[in-house]
């Protein structure tokens, strides 16, 4: 039997390390699929392939929306 040193199994993930699903981003943002995946094609919105699976960080969809608010104050 493996044992793991307490703090091992106890750590928590770190928020700005989660990846999203597009199905999670598109409840987020209100939009739909077409939509995400027209942010995602055009560079808009960054994110990384896994396998066949397109996963965007959450830090990524702040920063889509930060800088979309910055262009809107200007």
């Amino acid at each position: 039997m493996t044992t793991y040193p307490p703090t091992a199994l106890r750590q928590e993930p770190d928020p700005s390390r989660e990846l999203l699903t597009v199905p999670q981003v598109m409840a987020r943002l209100q939009l739909g699929r077409s939509a995400v995946y027209d942010l995602l094609r055009s560079g808009q919105l960054a994110s990384i392939t896994l396998g066949r699976a397109r996963r965007i960080p959450t830090h990524a969809l702040t920063d889509f929306i930060r800088t979309r608010l910055e262009q809107e104050a200007a």
